[in-house]
């Protein structure tokens, strides 16, 4: 087994979260006291660097030479601890733990074999380090004392006999540590954590055991602080004060006019068939955009309407052209935007007269002289009188 710079490392980080949590908890005396008591147990794997180059030095002293090592580097470990919580931030920490058993088994030229194992078990003395992320979540790190019992055993044949088979020591090192605590509930907490220990085996060679472990911590006698209840007589309710009675008086906005609607009877601004104005209808639209000058509107719509003599695709040509007549005529004399007018041909789908009053589909000029209500230009005006 050997040292690595890694053990530096681990041994500074874990100092750093040991130190600065107790500064910071001697500085807040009035922190909540979380002292308490404590036990748990730690459960893991274990881990042994075992040093091949020695054991083929050990070899060559003896006149033979490794041709193979294989090592059983790796074991189950745990540990059995208590320890007693001084504040949020610090606590001293000791316990029984037993790292496993590790070995090698070496063959050699010339032909002879070594094989060589160790177990290690021991005591500990921790002061640990705790650094709250969160009320249940914290991480910690450590720094303390391993007293272990190292108990080797080997055996050999050929140039790598062996004379004392069952060597053991027992030594003091150090050990160092950091890991993760939650708090499951107020008194259990899980904790998963990376310790090194430093370990002498019985024939004079330094190493490290690495052990990763989680494991449950039980905390005795939780302080519960009681406060005792005083009774205070409810104060009677305020009687409420009347409320004065509020009328609000919404002034309703005054209903928009309806549209004002003008129908000029197509005979007197047409001829007969035709969709040219005359001078009759030219002087009856001057009066009527007289009259809008005294109104706000949004809109002007123009209906040209026939009988229902004729094809319905004539008819639809002719009151479309009727309506556009009046329509370019309110935009070049009277001066309205084109685009505050919409002009459109119905054909005679919506008469003025009845059909029982004007029988028979003969053209006739009684049936003519007749539907003469039907044909007319229908101009309304969506706005307000000015």
């Amino acid at each position: 087994m050997k040292c690595t710079r890694t053990l530096k490392n681990l041994s500074l980080i874990a100092f750093s979260a040991i130190a600065i949590p107790y500064a910071a908890a001697q500085e807040n005396t009035t922190t909540q006291d979380t002292s308490a008591w404590y036990g748990g147990l730690n459960v893991g794997q274990s881990r042994a660097k075992i040093d091949d180059a020695s054991i083929t030095n050990r070899l060559l002293t003896e006149g033979a030479s490794a041709m193979s090592i294989n090592n059983n580097d790796r074991d189950t470990g745990f540990k059995i601890f208590g320890g007693y919580q001084f504040n949020k931030n610090f606590s001293i920490e000791s316990g029984y733990f037993d790292l496993g058993k590790f070995g090698y088994s070496a063959t050699t030229t010339p032909p002879g074999t070594l094989n060589g194992s160790i177990t290690l078990r021991g005591l500990n003395i921790d002061a640990i380090g705790f650094l709250p992320f969160t009320e249940n979540f914290s991480g910690f790190g450590r720094l303390g004392l391993n007293y272990s019992q190292a108990k080797d055993s080997f055996s050999g044949s050929g140039l790598a006999a062996v004379a004392s088979s069952d060597p053991g020591k027992h030594d003091l090192n150090y050990k160092v540590g950091m890991g993760l605590q939650y708090r499951l509930t107020q008194a259990l907490a899980m904790r998963a954590e990376v310790e090194r220990y430093r370990v002498d085996d019985a024939i004079g060679n330094k190493g490290d055991i690495d052990l990763y472990s989680i494991g449950l911590v039980y905390r005795f006698g939780e302080k519960t602080q009681m406060h005792a209840a005083v009774y205070r007589p409810a104060a009677p309710a305020p009687i409420p004060e009347p409320t004065p009675e509020v009328v609000v008086v919404i002034n309703q906005p005054p209903a928009p006019p309806p549209p004002i609607k003008v129908v000029f009877a197509a005979d007197s601004m047409f001829d007969f068939n035709r969709a040219d104005m005359r001078s009759d209808g030219k002087r009856f639209l001057d009066e009527f955009s007289a009259n809008l000058k005294s109104a706000s509107f949004d809109l002007i719509s123009v209906t040209g309407h026939t009988d229902r003599i004729g094809s319905h695709d004539y008819n639809m040509k002719l009151s479309t052209r009727r309506a556009e007549a009046v329509k370019s005529y309110l935009v070049e004399v009277a001066g309205i935007p084109s685009n505050k007018i919409d002009a459109k041909g119905v054909d005679g789908v919506d008469p003025v007269t009845k059909p029982e009053e004007c029988k028979g589909n003969k053209v006739t000029k009684a049936l003519i002289a007749c539907l003469q209500p039907d044909r007319r230009v229908e101009v309304e005006v969506t706005g307000t009188k000015k």
